[in-house]
């Protein structure tokens, strides 16, 4: 029987279709103490100390770097604690926090940079997690202010697409969330000028999946330059195939509202 093929490039793009399928109806939760207690903030922590040790071991963070976070219900918000390495994480110690950043469960202290992870919440209701954190090859273009350019591997293209670079601002400060409330409807990707970068997405892990896909790009970009040879950039129109494919997806790229 003849089957069907699937572009790899599609196929590559499953994984996070629901990413921008809109956030449907997140469950009622009557109380922080409600909150806290439920199976789906059981759920949540485990996916967020699975994910961060996943950072840990593949140093994209140092010392207690990084923060993970994931909607909780329709007002609330689990994330990571300050000053924890994130290969040492106990579930225990999340945190929950209202949409206004007050902790309302946990005996840690939040993350600095919960306020980054709360603007974005609040622009893009698509963002159910957010993975913030300083993968060596990423940060290295933060460093320059520059994201990788496009058009050059087909993943990456579909997954990501460009990425937008957010001017520098102290991090932990309200001025430093903002900067990145331009970008965040038409990027899932957004660098941290001198300072990292920061993904969303639909779970914890998919947000995870995409620093992982942009540092793997961003490593084999520069890889590429260093052989000596012009790139052979993807076709004009097989570039359009690739937007098709997200358009239909639901995947955020600013290239499809052209």
């Amino acid at each position: 029987m003849e089957q069907t093929q699937v572009p790899a490039a599609e196929q590559a793009g499953e994984g996070l279709q629901a990413v921008l399928e809109g956030p449907g109806e997140l469950p009622a939760l009557d109380s922080p103490l409600a909150a806290a207690n439920s199976l789906e903030a059981e759920s949540l922590r485990a996916e967020i100390v699975v994910a961060g040790r996943k950072l840990w071991e593949r140093e994209y963070v140092d010392g207690n770097a990084g923060n993970l976070s994931a909607r909780l219900g329709p007002g609330y918000v689990l994330c990571t604690p300050t000053r924890v390495s994130k290969r040492d994480m106990d579930p225990a110690e999340l945190c929950i926090s209202d949409l206004d950043g007050k902790i309302l469960a946990g005996n840690h202290a939040r993350t600095s940079e919960l306020l980054l992870h709360l603007e974005i919440y609040k622009a893009n209701p698509r963002a159910r997690a957010i993975v913030h954190c300083h993968p060596p090859y990423a940060t290295a273009f933060a460093m320059t202010g520059t994201a990788p350019p496009v058009g050059l591997l087909a993943e990456y293209d579909t997954m990501i697409g460009p990425a937008a670079v957010a001017p520098y601002e102290t991090p932990g400060t309200l001025a430093f969330a903002r900067t990145v409330l331009p970008f965040v409807e038409d990027h899932n990707t957004i660098l941290l000028a001198n300072h990292g970068i920061v993904c969303w997405a639909d779970t914890v892990t998919h947000a995870e999946w995409l620093i992982e896909t942009f540092e793997a790009y961003c490593r084999s970009y520069l890889t590429a330059l260093q052989i000596g040879r012009p790139l052979h950039p993807i076709p004009e129109n097989k570039i359009q195939d690739i937007l098709a494919i997200k358009r239909r997806m639901g995947l955020p790229d600013a290239r499809t509202r052209r």
